[in-house]
């Protein structure tokens, strides 16, 4: 009989399987091809032209420009985009706010966030945090971009024991 809920799951994904459906159990990892994929960060700004001059040099990279309201930084694993408030109002009315931002880190994984740091010196006017190994295995560099926008440059660093306990694909 079974009684346990790992059993009840087990039968009615049995059942399932056989109906031609299919049943995630407890502990199986989530379906790729439904699961949601962050690809895209968009930045709402009053100024396009300012950010993406300002992220030009610090990111290395050329923006794609779509028009004057839009401009975008694919960066190997999502992009980096940057659309003007006054589109975005036309779009969605009332939907985002430029420069409001004070809860959202736009991390950035480099190879030396010491270099990075240095590097940066006189493209950012407003540092956050030099250089700084965190208690969970990165090197940290903290600063904002002219929005005010928190940005983390930060490395993977060895912890004793070899092991990272947060953000362990950063």
């Amino acid at each position: 009989m079974l009684t346990t809920p790992r059993a009840w799951c087990l039968a009615i994904g049995l059942v399932t399987a056989a109906a031609g459906g299919s049943a995630n159990l407890p502990n199986d990892p989530p379906d790729p091809s439904r699961t949601p994929r962050l690809v895209n960060t968009c930045v709402i700004t009053n100024n396009v032209k300012q950010l993406v001059e300002f992220y030009d040099p610090v990111l290395g990279l050329k923006a794609t420009r779509s028009g004057e309201d839009y401009a975008e930084f694919p960066t190997g694993v999502g992009v980096l985009a940057i659309f003007s408030a006054e589109a975005q109002e036309k779009y969605i009315p009332g939907s985002a706010e430029a420069a409001k931002n004070k809860s959202v880190i736009l991390e950035f994984r480099v190879a030396d966030a010491d270099h990075e740091y240095r590097r940066l010196q006189s493209l950012v006017k407003t540092w956050v945090k030099p250089p700084t190994t965190q208690p969970w295995g990165t090197r940290s560099i903290h600063f904002r971009d002219p929005d005010g926008n928190l940005v983390d440059f930060y490395m993977p660093i060895k912890v004793a024991g070899g092991k990272r306990s947060r953000g362990q694909s950063r």
